[in-house]
């Protein structure tokens, strides 16, 4: 279904062109690319520092032992894969809500989506699942619930066969959430003849899609006391869905400011050190009786946002945008998917078979240049021969969603 949103000659809003968006567009690309690679990079020290150093018993976070290290190394970076991809894909939608303008259909949406994320996915989880089921049936209702993006419901086995990917299932729940609400979102605009009034019912929304978890969240812990290991309360997308409105929020504003209010130097600067202190202070202090702990996620979620407003919205590139952009790490950017599915399995693969240093925090540094090696090695070999050959189904169909025509010219 495609969204037409564009007024009528006389229903126009008033107000100068809008800016060239190429130039900016291409920017953002690239330093999201970079935060992608660091996130990943994180992701798999991450690992491996759970592998090596045991959790308290009262299940506190960050491990035991080395804490202000470890405050370091436990960033929640998957609330910033969840802003990231958020931000990315709403763009699109508050665009066409507040400026006017046309979405891609949902078909086509969720067909690049699909082979983007499906292909490499269902691969590695048939070839791990059956690794360590190598009788039938094996643990089949684990397979059937990480082919069909139900594991994070399990209580019992949402971290089984593939860990992380407990998170993908909230992914493909957002793609659903977000081609049946981005319409509605353009559609409620329409009507709307002041710029200030679908700004205001975007950001409406994305504060409703924000608040919704923490109040979740706040019920579950002090009016029903639910343990915080009772994973699907809240790694669920009830409790978890905060990180991708708050992305959703980003492009609102990113949109809604357009080339005005950009943050100057020093500004985006002392934007970033807050949001960066404030991430590392919630991970020291974080603690099962305490309110950060209880609300970890959409604090940081929020704080992450504040994070790559204060990169993304500003008036000069600086160093750190330079850094960003490099090709070393928006090279980590383009293999992060296929990074973030092997890099655990292959750990696992090594651990086991007696490649890495034994248990104890002494083989912790030790064994992340050993994973990391392998698993970027794995994550290009990945990326080439899974990943970026999907992708090419992708000009199998055009910009609306509908098959593309080929003409013999076009094999030329």
């Amino acid at each position: 279904m495609t969204v037409n949103s564009v007024p009528r000659p006389e229903a126009r809003p008033a107000g100068p062109p809008r800016p060239a968006q190429a130039a900016p567009a291409r920017r953002r690309a690239g330093e999201i690319e970079g935060y992608r690679g660091l996130a990943a990079l994180s992701t798999v020290v991450f690992h491996v520092w759970q592998q090596y150093h045991t959790y308290d018993r009262a299940g506190s976070h960050p491990p035991v032992g080395a804490r202000y290290l470890a405050s370091l190394l436990s960033l929640e970076v998957i609330d910033l894969f969840f802003v990231m991809s958020a931000y990315l894909l709403t763009l699109s939608y508050a665009r066409a809500a507040i400026d006017g303008g046309s979405t891609r259909p949902a078909r086509a949406f969720l067909f690049r989506r699909a082979i983007r994320i499906l292909p490499l996915y269902f691969l590695a989880v048939l070839v791990v699942w059956a690794s360590r089921n190598p009788e039938l049936p094996g643990n089949w209702r684990d397979l059937v619930a990480h082919l069909t993006f139900t594991q994070v419901f399990d209580r019992e086995q949402i971290f089984y066969t593939i860990g992380p990917t407990w998170s993908l299932s909230l992914e493909v729940l957002f793609y659903l959430v977000l081609v049946a609400l981005g319409p509605l979102a353009v559609r409620a605009c329409r009507p709307l003849r002041r710029r200030a009034a679908r700004v205001a019912v975007c950001a409406g929304g994305c504060l409703l899609l924000y608040a919704g978890p923490m109040v979740w969240i706040a019920v579950a812990r002090y009016g029903l006391g639910v343990p915080h290991t009772d994973w699907p309360v809240y790694f669920g997308p009830q409790a978890r869905f905060g990180g991708f409105a708050a992305g959703m929020a980003l492009a609102v504003a990113t949109v809604a400011l357009g080339e005005r209010g950009r943050l100057g130097t020093g500004a985006a600067r002392g934007l970033r050190a807050g949001a960066v202190v404030g991430l590392y202070l919630l991970s020291l202090y974080s603690a099962p009786e305490n309110a950060a702990f209880t609300f970890y996620h959409p604090l940081t979620a929020l704080l992450w946002t504040v994070l790559l407003f204060g990169t993304l919205h500003v008036r000069r590139r600086t160093r750190l945008h330079r850094a960003l952009t490099a090709r070393g790490l928006t090279w980590f950017g383009l293999i992060s998917y296929s990074l973030f599915i092997w890099h655990e399995p292959i750990m696992l693969a090594l651990y086991d078979g007696g490649l890495l240093p034994p248990a104890g925090p002494a083989g912790f540094p030790l064994a992340v240049p050993i994973v990391l090696a392998v698993a970027t090695l794995g994550a290009v070999v990945s990326y080439w021969v899974i990943e970026y050959p999907a992708s090419l189904l992708g000009r199998l169909r055009d910009g609306r969603g509908r098959p593309r025509e080929f003409y013999p010219e076009q094999a030329r």
